[in-house]
Formats: structure tokens, sequence, C-alpha cells
């Protein structure tokens, strides 16, 4: 594939890959946020209303929101 680079091991077994940004760039992004989704799998989940809630006692978020 074009834009697409394998790093191979000593039996030329794919261990890596090299994507060209230019070429590929919306690839890599949801690639990352794929990673980063995964990584965070176990994290407590917040309700957004609670979210919403704490921001603006914060006075992070406009109250009319």
């Amino acid at each position: 594939m074009k834009g697409i680079n394998y790093v191979t091991d000593e039996k030329d077994r794919k261990v890596a890959g090299q994507i060209d940004l230019k070429t590929h760039g919306k690839l890599w992004e949801d690639f990352y946020d794929t990673i980063v989704a995964e990584q965070r799998r176990d994290e407590e989940k917040i309700p957004l209303a609670e979210v919403i809630r704490t921001l603006k006692e914060e006075g992070r978020l406009d109250e009319s929101i």
C-alpha cells in the first residue's frame, strides 16, 4: 500500500509500521483515537449530567447551557 512501510524482524515478519502522514493523516487520527479509547476502557465513567453540573459550579461552563 502506498504511503505505508513495514519494519521486519530477522525472519522477515512484520513487527511495526510507518505511515506517511501526508498520505494517511486521517487514518492516523482514527488509529490514535482507538488506542486512547482502549487505554481508558477501565477508567471510571462519569455521567455527562454530572460533568456539566461540576463545570457550571466551577464557573468553567456558561450557566445557560
